[in-house]
C-alpha cells in the first residue's frame, strides 16, 4: 500500500472527526468536557463503548495472539463480562448518587483528602502508561507504512499525530467522544468482518470452508484447563479478566466519564451490561481474523514474524491483497488510534483539573476553562515523550504490555475501593500512599519468589495479588484506629 494512499485515508476519516467534533462541540462548556452534561442516551453509549473499549493495541496486537496463545484471550474476556454486572449492580450507583464528576472523589468522601489524591496520581500513571503503549502501536504501524518510505523521523510523526488527537477533542470532551466512539465502533466492526472476508476470498474459501479450516486450526483453542502454572490456565485468566475489568473500567475515569454521561444510574446500568456483552463477540472477531491470517501466511509460504503485532499489516499490504483490504486496515487502526487516544487525554484533563488541581472547587467557570485547556496541552505532551520512550525500551507485544503495566498500577486503586467498599474501618489516611506505593513492589517480588520457588507463572492475576497487598495495608493502618468515618462505604 503507497504512503499516498495511507495519507488520504487519514486524512479523510480525521475530516471527518473535525466535522462530527465541530457539530457536537459547538456551546459546549467544563461540564459537557467532563461529564457530557448527562444527557446522552444509553443505547448510544452503549454502542460508543464497543469502540472505546478497543484501541489500536487491539486492532493489531489481538489478531497476532493467536500465534503464541490460541483464543486463550477469550476466557479473560469472559471475565469481564462478569465484571460489568458488577460494576452495574455496585459502583454505578454509588458513583450517580454521589453526583461525581471523577470517580476518585469517592475515595475522599470514605478515607480522606490523602487517599483521594493517591487514587488520582495512580489512574494518572496507569492511564498514561497505557494510552502511550496503545498509541506506540499505531505509530509504529504508520511509521513503517508512511513516514520511513517518505523518511519522516518517529518523533515527527508522534507530534503531528498527538497534535490531530488534541485538535478534535479540546473543545467538547466526553460530549464528542461519545459521538466519535459511535463512528469508531461503527468503523472497526466492519473493516474487521470485511477484512475476513476479503482474505477468505483471497484463500478460496466459502463461509462454510472458512468456518471449518477456523475450527480445525491449532490456533483456534479456546480453553487452557491442563496446567494450573500455565498463563493461559482458565481460571486464572476468567478471575483476572472480573478484577481487570472492575479495575480498568469501574475504576478508570477515561471508561467511567462516558457512562456517567447517561441520564441515570439505570440507563447506564443497561449500558454496562449490554456493551459488555457485545465486546465478547467483537474480541472474537479480531481473533477469528487472526487465524485467517495465519493460514494465509501458511498458504503462501511467508514466515511469521517475531513480533506477532506486525501480522496484521503484513497480510493487509501483502501484493495478493486488493488495495481494499489496506485501506480498511488503515481505517480501523486509526479509528482504534484517534478515538483511544483521544479519550484518555481528555479523562487525563479531567482528572488532573478536578482531582489534582482542584478546579473545580478554586476556579470560576471562565478561570476553570482556561487551566482545563493548558493541562490538556501539558497531557498531549507528556504523552507524546512516553510514546518516543517506549519506542526504544519495547521488546514484547503490546497486549501483553498493557495488561502487565494495568496490573501493577491498577492494583493499589482496586485495592481502594474494594477496601472501602467492604468495611467501614477508618484508615490513617496520611500513610495511605506508602502503602499504594510499596504494594506494587512487594507484588513483584511475590511474582518473582513464586517463579523462582515453584515455577508458577503468574500471569494477569498479579493484578489480584497487587489489590490484596494494598488491602493488607490498608487493615494493618486501621488498626486501634477509631476516630468515626466521614460516610458510609456505600
Amino acid at each position: 500500500m503507497s504512503p499516498l494512499a495511507v495519507i488520504l485515508t487519514i486524512a479523510a476519516y480525521f475530516a471527518l472527526l473535525l466535522t462530527i467534533s465541530y457539530v457536537v462541540s459547538r456551546k459546549s462548556d467544563n461540564s459537557t468536557f467532563f461529564s457530557g452534561g448527562r444527557r446522552t442516551p444509553w443505547p448510544l453509549v452503549a454502542f460508543a463503548m464497543i469502540g472505546a473499549a478497543i484501541s489500536g493495541v487491539t486492532f493489531v496486537s489481538v489478531p497476532g495472539m493467536v500465534v503464541n496463545n490460541g483464543y486463550a484471550y477469550l476466557q479473560m474476556v469472559l471475565g469481564f463480562i462478569v465484571g460489568y454486572f458488577l460494576i452495574a449492580g455496585v459502583l454505578v450507583p454509588i458513583f450517580y448518587k454521589r453526583n461525581l464528576v471523577s470517580i476518585y472523589g469517592y475515595l475522599e468522601d470514605r478515607f480522606g483528602r490523602k487517599t483521594y489524591r493517591t487514587g488520582a496520581w495512580f489512574f494518572f500513571v496507569s492511564k498514561m502508561l497505557g494510552a502511550a503503549v496503545r498509541f506506540f502501536v499505531v505509530c509504529v504501524v504508520l511509521q513503517t507504512l508512511v513516514c520511513e518510505p517518505l523518511h519522516i523521523p518517529f518523533i515527527l510523526n508522534v507530534i503531528v499525530t498527538i497534535a490531530l488527537i488534541w485538535l478534535y477533542t479540546v473543545q467538547g470532551g466526553v460530549k464528542t467522544l461519545i459521538y466519535t466512539d459511535t463512528l469508531k465502533s461503527f468503523c472497526l466492526i466492519m473493516s474487521v468482518i470485511l477484512c475476513i472476508y476479503f482474505v477468505a476470498r483471497n484463500l478460496g474459501y466459502s463461509m462454510g470452508d472458512m468456518v471449518g479450516a477456523v475450527k480445525a486450526h491449532e490456533t483456534s483453542r479456546m480453553f487452557f484447563f491442563d496446567d494450573p502454572k500455565s498463563g493461559s490456565y482458565f481460571w486464572k485468566q476468567f478471575l483476572a479478566g472480573i478484577f481487570m475489568a472492575i479495575a480498568t473500567n469501574g475504576l478508570d475515569q477515561d471508561m467511567m466519564q462516558r457512562n456517567l454521561a447517561c441520564r441515570d444510574s439505570r440507563e447506564s446500568q443497561k449500558n454496562m451490561i449490554v456493551s459488555g456483552i457485545l465486546q465478547f463477540f467483537v474480541v472474537a472477531l479480531f481473533l477469528v481474523l487472526g487465524t485467517m491470517l495465519v493460514i494465509f501466511l501458511d498458504r503462501n509460504g511467508i514466515a511469521i514474524p517475531h513480533k506477532t503485532d506486525e501480522i496484521f499489516s503484513m497480510v493487509a499490504s501483502h501484493p495478493d491483497m486488493p488495495l481494499i483490504v489496506g485501506i480498511l486496515f488503515i481505517i480501523g487502526l486509526i479509528a482504534a488510534a484517534y478515538s483511544a487516544a483521544g479519550s484518555a487525554l481528555t479523562s487525563l484533563t479531567t482528572s488532573f483539573t478536578v482531582d489534582v488541581l482542584d478546579g473545580q472547587k478554586k476556579y470560576k467557570e471562565e478561570h476553570l476553562t482556561k487551566v482545563r485547556k493548558r493541562v490538556h496541552v501539558l497531557m498531549s505532551f507528556i504523552m507524546g515523550l512516553v510514546i518516543v520512550g517506549f519506542y526504544y525500551i519495547s521488546d514484547q507485544d503490546a497486549i501483553s504490555a498493557v495488561y502487565t503495566l494495568a496490573s501493577y498500577t491498577y492494583g493499589p486503586i482496586l485495592g481502594l475501593f474494594v477496601f472501602g467498599l467492604m468495611h467501614k474501618r477508618p484508615v490513617r489516611d496520611h500513610l495511605v500512599p506508602v502503602v499504594c506505593i510499596a504494594a506494587p513492589a512487594i507484588s513483584w517480588c511475590i511474582q518473582y519468589g513464586l517463579k523462582e520457588a515453584f515455577d508458577y507463572h503468574t500471569s494477569f492475576e498479579l493484578l489480584l495479588i497487587n489489590a490484596a497487598v494494598t488491602m493488607l495495608g490498608l487493615w494493618l493502618l486501621s488498626i486501634n484506629h477509631n476516630p468515626a468515618p466521614k460516610t458510609d462505604a456505600a
